[in-house]
């Protein structure tokens, strides 16, 4: 007897078909408007249109899917998420919200059930930025806040992205015309990987997100001067690299000792950078995150009281420079509660959790409130071939969101 597939078998055969198309043989990287990400954005138009729903794609590349509900013009409910990937990618980043949105969508389709509300399933093209010196292009272009001065940015090539769209087959005259009228959506909703441990470590399958956590990054560059290493007594040295790491255990004790923030030093560089040499300049990154701006903000200015300290004590200079700065985007209440409910139904229980990571939500928060829901990856890895889920998890994510969606009640 053959045993019949369910819909996270199913969605694990399109997610490995998705992972077909590549630009690099042997390892999955699709970036945004190649060719890879145009076969691939064809093969989820046509699964778009096996569920019953009417599909285009838009200026920006997106895939749009529309399912009407009990009667056509009907505010729509947005789900979704992105088939760009990084370089050497894994398979479930992004892919695994698109392709669950998609079997939503079909297992209302079969049954004939039309909701009080359309869905549009949308497939963004660019959520990851590594072609491009930008990112987020295809949800902001949806919210309505795309830069227009991002069309003349470059790949490494010199391409513009003006070009690559027209390359694509798409008219960046009509980004305007993708953007959602607020009254026209209900809401935007996105299944995806955690890229955390913390669904493994409570034997979850899936786990309701609370806030995408805000960022700030920034360069840090400290001033020494260079000395010989073996003739500058100790106590008459001011030596950059030893301040610089000082100030990255400071970083470290700070996140420690404050609950509800991470904190991460990535990137350090000694200069000159000689064996022989006492380093008269280093340059270190941080990046810090919080579902608090609050809590995000006052953690960073108390990191810079403490490097200023440790200058003015080894008697190097230090220059904090601002590199990026993204607010948290906090899920609307009753979208969390009825995805929490939908879990429960499923008889999962709904654990709450912020995302670390950055999503594109991030962007559609401008337009419409936003909920996420998380599926367990395997030791939290992502961006990685390792990236790993099962179907049975998948099983589950597709579950609670087409019962979150057939139970979903937009507030009055």
């Amino acid at each position: 007897m053959i045993a019949t597939k369910t819909a996270g078998d199913l969605a694990f055969d399109r997610l490995e078909a998705l992972a077909g198309f590549t630009e690099e043989p042997g390892r999955l990287t699709r970036l945004y408007l190649t060719p890879a990400h145009k076969a691939a954005a064809l093969q989820v138009l046509a699964w778009m249109r096996e569920a019953g729903m009417k599909t285009r794609i838009d200026a920006v590349g997106n895939v749009v899917g529309r399912y009407e509900g009990v009667e056509p013009g009907l505010p729509a409910l947005l789900i979704g998420s992105h088939i760009d990937t990084v370089r050497n990618a894994g398979k479930y980043d992004g892919n695994l919200g698109v392709v669950a949105a998609i079997s939503a969508v079909a297992a209302l389709h079969r049954r004939f059930e039309r909701l009080p509300f359309a869905v549009e399933v949308l497939a963004f093209g660019d959520e990851e930025g590594v072609r491009f010196p930008v990112t987020l292009n295809g949800s902001r272009a949806v919210a309505g806040t795309f830069d227009p001065a991002a069309l003349d940015v470059r790949d490494a090539d010199g391409v513009t992205l003006r070009e690559a769209l027209k390359q694509f087959g798409c008219d960046p005259a009509g980004i305007p015309d993708a953007a959602r009228r607020p009254g026209d959506v209900l809401g935007y909703v996105e299944v995806h990987i955690e890229q955390g441990p913390v669904l493994e470590d409570e034997d979850l399958p899936v786990g309701i997100v609370t806030a995408i956590n805000g960022a700030s990054r920034f360069g840090i560059e400290v001033t020494g001067v260079a000395g010989h290493a073996g003739t500058v007594p100790m106590h008459l040295r001011r030596d950059a690299l030893a301040a610089a790491a000082e100030m990255v255990l400071a970083v470290e004790r700070e996140a420690k000792d404050t609950s509800g923030i991470v904190a991460t030093v990535g990137m350090m560089e000694a200069l000159p950078g000689a064996v022989n040499v006492i380093a008269s300049g280093a340059k270190l990154s941080l990046d810090l995150r919080s579902s608090s701006d609050d809590l995000r903000r006052e953690a960073v200015a108390r990191l810079k009281r403490q490097f200023d300290g440790i200058a003015e004590r080894r008697s190097v200079g230090v220059q904090v420079t601002p590199r990026y700065d993204e607010p948290a985007a906090t899920c609307a209440p009753w979208l969390v509660d009825q995805m929490a409910a939908a879990a429960e139904r499923s008889g999962i229980r709904p654990l709450r959790l912020p995302s670390g990571a950055g999503h594109d939500g991030l962007a559609m928060i401008a337009l419409c409130p936003i909920a996420m829901l998380f599926v367990r990856c395997a030791g939290g890895v992502s961006h990685n071939p390792a990236e790993a889920i099962t179907a049975q998890d998948a099983d589950a994510a597709i579950r609670v969101l087409t019962d979150f969606l057939r139970h979903l009640t937009p507030p009055q």
